[in-house]
């Protein structure tokens, strides 16, 4: 069956959905981790930021951070250790302007741009000699991921891949943060981005006129920001255009989707339903975990990221 039915249990002292939100992020654990940082120049006269970490040997896992993340997101270094820990060579994909530098173009990245990831593939194949084996995305890098799988179809180079926590439905996760306590994370995120805006145009001229700090919400950043300078008519059409769902038939490569009905980013009926799934893609849906939560444990503070060790075994198996 495409769709699973998690034997996921959450912490009995987390159960609820904002608390698997939110313990990670304040509770952030220092896994002791080491990268190599490595810049990639673009053909269109950008730059996108890699950080690499695991053995020389290990095969390519490229990963795919979450809005205004980078590689010192809790669930990176999560899953990066995951890998380590199975032989895997990890590598951060820094979305345009989140590797602590903004980026050179008045474009930057946002939740279709699948282009990215397919130019780093093939920059890693022809000028450096390495293969991806596999891929995983997280929240918004789970969007770009399942939708670039879905754009490359049978001709994708992986051979597994992972998204966490996607928002499959960008219209209904951009309605649902405008809910009841999922505002504060809107609050948060939004406000996030409007300083990553503010750094980006510092010291070069924003080519659109108006009003960064009157933005509240996720649809009014999206329409008057990441559509025009991304050639979206407007939020509407952004949003139609780049969410993923509509791409997941297409996915020809084995994919588990890992999901929990409770995510607060969302509805529980913005997952893909059982026929839309292509016989290679599993969604497993567990009842409990909030949003990229996930967290297991008996003992109140000692918390075991279940979903990081999840997706790791999924790229681990065969």
């Amino acid at each position: 069956m495409p769709v699973i039915k998690s034997h996921f249990r959450p912490a009995w002292w987390l159960r609820g959905a904002h608390a698997q939100t939110i313990w990670s992020k304040v509770f952030h654990r220092n896994l002791g981790l080491t990268f190599e940082s490595q810049r990639v120049e673009l053909p269109d006269g950008d730059f996108i930021d890699l950080a690499w970490s695991g053995p020389i040997e290990g095969k390519t896992v490229l990963l795919l951070h979450g809005l205004e993340g980078n590689i010192n997101s809790d669930y990176i270094g999560r899953l990066v250790h995951e890998l380590n820990l199975r032989g895997y060579r990890a590598c951060i994909m820094h979305f345009r302007g989140c590797s602590h530098e903004p980026n050179r173009l008045p474009e930057w990245y946002h939740s279709g741009k699948s282009d990215d990831p397919q130019l780093i593939v093939e920059f890693l194949r022809k000028e450096m000699d390495i293969e991806v084996y596999a891929a995983v995305g997280v929240s918004l890098g789970g969007n770009v991921l399942l939708k670039w799988l879905g754009e490359q179809g049978a001709s994708t180079p992986l051979q597994r891949a992972a998204a966490i926590s996607v928002p499959f439905c960008l219209e209904q996760a951009a309605q649902r943060m405008n809910q009841g306590f999922s505002r504060i994370y809107q609050r948060s995120l939004v406000g996030a981005m409007k300083q990553s805006y503010r750094e980006k145009f510092a010291t070069v001229s924003s080519p659109l006129d108006i009003n960064i700090d009157a933005i509240k919400t996720f649809w009014e950043f999206d329409d008057q920001v990441t559509a025009p300078l991304h050639g979206f008519k407007g939020a509407d059409d952004f949003y139609t255009r780049a969410s993923s769902r509509q791409f997941i038939p297409e996915i020809h490569v084995p994919t588990l989707i890992l999901h929990a009905v409770d995510d607060p980013f969302m509805y529980s009926h913005t997952p893909p339903r059982a026929d839309e799934l292509p016989e290679n893609v599993w969604l497993e849906l567990t009842e409990h975990g909030g949003h990229v939560g996930f967290i297991s444990g008996m003992i109140p503070g000692l918390a075991h990221y279940w979903g990081e060790k999840r997706v790791a075994e999924w790229i681990d198996s065969t």
